[in-house]
């Protein structure tokens, strides 16, 4: 009787993360660009700079300073 080897082989894994959690209804996400900033943002989804702060806020966890986005950033974007 062969022996069965109870340790699965995971070699072929590459490594990442991803998740299977669908968004909220409505979310879109925006990846950042050279010269963004949340108000450019703002102005650009919603016609209006001064809702800058909504996308400030769905993203507080990964925003410690509104004036400080990266290019490369992905942000979720509300609903307006």
């Amino acid at each position: 009787m062969p022996s069965k080897d109870p340790t699965p082989d995971f070699s072929d894994v590459e490594g990442g993360s991803s998740s299977t959690a669908p968004a909220p209804a409505g979310a879109r996400t925006y990846t950042v660009e050279k010269g963004d900033s949340l108000s450019k943002i703002a102005k650009q989804l919603y016609g209006d700079a001064h809702k800058w702060r909504q996308i400030y806020e769905a993203n507080k966890q990964t925003i410690k300073n509104p004036d400080l986005i990266y290019p490369g950033q992905v942000l979720q974007v509300p609903e307006a």
